[in-house]
C-alpha cells in the first residue's frame, strides 16, 4: 500500500456509522466561520516564522483553506498582498474585510482546492492551515499547492487529528471507538513518495480560550449528532471534563 493510500483509508475510517448520521438533526461536518475570527494580536509560531523568512518585501501569500486568514495576516508585512481560497463564502468575508483593514491588495475565490486551482494565481510562498485532515486525496492536494509557490509551501497541522479532542465524549453518548490516525507523519511520508523532501517542526501552542460555554455545547451537540433537546446534557460533560490549555502542532514546510 502507497502512503497516499495509507493516508486515505486513515481518514475513511473517521467516517461515522450510517444509523448515527441518519438521525442526526443537522450535519456535524461544521465550521462556524465566529471560531475562525482573528485575534487582536496574532501569536509567532514555527509555521509564520517559515512563511515569514521565504517572503520578499511587497510579496504575495496565497492561504488555501483561509478561514479568518491568520496565516496570511501573520506574514503581512512584509507581504502587501494576500489570496484566500475558502469553500465558505462566510469565511471569504471575513478575510477580505480583514485586509481592507490592514490596507493590503486582496482577491478570494470561493471553492475547494485544488479544483478550483486553475482559477488562483501564483504566491511567492503558499501556506495551508489545519486543512489536511479534511482531504482524503491528498496527492494533487499538495502537488497544486507546490504547483502555486515561487519560494515555499507551509502547512500547518495539529500532531492529532482535530476531531480526536471529541473521542471520549463519542465513547461516552454513543460507546463509539474513534481512530487515533493519520498524523503528520503520515504526510510526510506521503510527500517523500511525491519526491518532496520536506521538514518537520514540532511545537506546543495554547488552545484559543472559548468564552461562551453554550456556544461549546452547542457545537459540540451537533458534532456528536444528538438532537437538540439533549444540549444540556452535553454542556453537563463538557463543564465536568478537564480543560485541554494547550495541543500540540507541527509545521511542515518545503521549498519549491
Amino acid at each position: 500500500m502507497t502512503a497516499a493510500e495509507t493516508w486515505r483509508d486513515a481518514l475513511a475510517a473517521w467516517a461515522l456509522p450510517e444509523h448515527i448520521l441518519a438521525g442526526a438533526e443537522e450535519s456535524p461536518w461544521i465550521h462556524p466561520p465566529e471560531l475562525f475570527t482573528l485575534p487582536p494580536v496574532i501569536a509567532t509560531t514555527p509555521s509564520h516564522e517559515r512563511a515569514r523568512e521565504a517572503m520578499p518585501v511587497g510579496g504575495t501569500v496565497l492561504d488555501v483553506g483561509c478561514g479568518g486568514g491568520i496565516a496570511a495576516f501573520a506574514v503581512a508585512p512584509p507581504a502587501s498582498r494576500v489570496i484566500g481560497v475558502d469553500h465558505q463564502a462566510a469565511m471569504l468575508a471575513m478575510f477580505n474585510e480583514a485586509a481592507a483593514a490592514r490596507g493590503l491588495s486582496c482577491t478570494t475565490v470561493e471553492g475547494f482546492w485544488p479544483a478550483v486551482a486553475d482559477e488562483v494565481e501564483v504566491a511567492d510562498v503558499v501556506t495551508s492551515h489545519h486543512v489536511v485532515y479534511n482531504v482524503s486525496d491528498i496527492v494533487p492536494f499538495l502537488a497544486s499547492l507546490a504547483d502555486h509557490a515561487r519560494a515555499r509551501v507551509v502547512i500547518e497541522m495539529p500532531d492529532r487529528h482535530p476531531l480526536s479532542s471529541m473521542s471520549d465524549a463519542w465513547r461516552h453518548f454513543w460507546n463509539l471507538e474513534r481512530p487515533a490516525e493519520p498524523t503528520p507523519d503520515d504526510l510526510l511520508a506521503v510527500l517523500a513518495e511525491m519526491g518532496i523532501a520536506a521538514t518537520r517542526e514540532e511545537f506546543v501552542a495554547p488552545l484559543v480560550e472559548n468564552h461562551d460555554p453554550k456556544r461549546t455545547a452547542h457545537f459540540a451537540r451537533v458534532r456528536l449528532c444528538l438532537p437538540a433537546a439533549r444540549e444540556a446534557e452535553v454542556a453537563d460533560y463538557l463543564a465536568n471534563q478537564p480543560s485541554a490549555i494547550a495541543r500540540r502542532l507541527s509545521t511542515i514546510w518545503w521549498d519549491v
